[in-house]
């Protein structure tokens, strides 16, 4: 299994000329061959970044993708109103930039029984091991991440019951991950802040509306996770949890307390990369849960804000995290991606090449 020190969530800022390609091609001024080849440069462009960051883990940026979780709707069929709103909705906070509320967008749900019509991740994989040496980390979003999707007045038709649709995501995403293996594919992540979310009573209450209370309803998610996980033997998990990241403001504020045991002790991943950036993420106590074979990424290193991090700092918290979990069994990254969707955070990328920098840098002066 993969064991290094260091880290980062995924997603990186999209250039602008690659926006505006984005939307060229949405209103047809623009060629798909010729969008294809600016997005490949791009990606080439983030994995160069990383590259010379001394990142040990290198992803793709996830510059495909409109978000981190919309590649379901863009490779499957059956959901409607699945535009950028879709991946944005939510009551978001912010001390320094003020709140912001986006409605769920009305015409969003499953509609008809799920088609898988491309792979998700296939494409970026592929190309993200043809250009690096270093090791190749793919996103990919957790199962009941998707519940929202399963409307009881426009789905039924299609879906009877929620959990008939859930068992179609998660049989989409084993698929996925089983054909990632295939093209030899060594690190998997499962993106799910669907669950610190538990810690907020209005996202409690949304998810026991679909009939299932706040415990069950973990173990039912990371049941659907480990469905995935084992669905590719030999490929090291990572799962990563947060409380929201778009625009640099986050959804829920609260530590892990929790949702820690039955998580970290249940999901089968080896990596748990945890949001632990500043005072709203809470303490180090609950990784007193986490099983001897997991290693956890202390997600110390904020994407929210051009903030930089001190190397003695961000030293000093992992001795303190250390008292709840052995150094070895510890690594340095990011609290989220920088990017979770095209709208992107209150950073650079001169932001992000320091922070990826300083991560590399505190870890080898750690682990060496």
């Amino acid at each position: 299994m993969i064991r290094h020190h260091s880290d980062h969530v995924g997603s990186l800022l999209r250039p602008p000329e690659l926006l505006e390609a984005r939307q060229a091609l949405a209103a047809g001024r623009l060629a798909a061959p010729a969008f294809k080849a600016l997005e490949d440069e791009a990606v080439a462009g983030a994995i160069a970044l990383q590259e010379e960051a001394g990142c040990e883990v290198v992803t793709d940026g996830e510059l495909r993708r409109e978000s981190f979780q919309s590649e379901l709707a863009a490779a499957v069929g059956g959901i409607e109103g699945a535009g950028l709103d879709a991946w944005l909705w939510g009551s978001w906070h912010s001390d320094e930039l003020g709140d912001r509320a986006l409605p769920r967008p009305p015409g969003l749900a499953v509609v008809a029984p799920l088609r898988r019509q491309r792979s998700l991740a296939a494409e970026e994989f592929t190309f993200l091991r043809c250009h690096t040496t270093r090791t190749p980390k793919v996103t990919l979003p957790s199962p009941s991440l998707f519940a929202n999707l399963w409307d009881p007045e426009r789905s039924t038709a299609a879906y009877p019951s929620f959990d008939r649709f859930m068992e179609d995501v998660a049989g989409v995403l084993v698929d996925e991950v089983r054909e990632l293996a295939r093209l030899g594919a060594t690190y998997i992540q499962l993106d799910a802040p669907q669950y610190p979310l538990l810690i907020d009573p209005a996202w409690r209450s949304f998810y026991e509306a679909r009939g299932w209370p706040g415990e069950s309803w973990l173990r039912y998610g990371v049941d659907l996770d480990n469905s995935v996980i084992d669905a590719a033997p030999g490929v090291t998990f990572g799962v990563h949890l947060c409380r929201g990241n778009q625009g640099s403001r986050w959804l829920v504020s609260g530590g892990y307390e929790e949702v820690a045991q039955p998580i970290f002790g249940m999901v089968h991943a080896h990596r748990l990369l945890l949001e632990y950036d500043d005072p709203r993420s809470g303490g180090f106590e609950p990784l007193r849960f986490v099983p001897e074979d997991k290693q956890v990424i202390l997600g110390l290193v904020t994407t929210k804000s051009g903030r930089q991090e001190r190397d003695d700092e961000l030293e000093a918290r992992v001795m303190q995290a250390a008292r709840f979990v052995g150094l070895e069994r510890l690594g340095l990254g990011t609290q989220c991606g920088f990017s979770s969707s095209v709208v992107g955070n209150a950073v650079t990328v001169e932001d992000e090449r320091a922070k990826l920098s300083t991560i590399s840098r505190v870890a080898a002066r750690i682990w060496g």
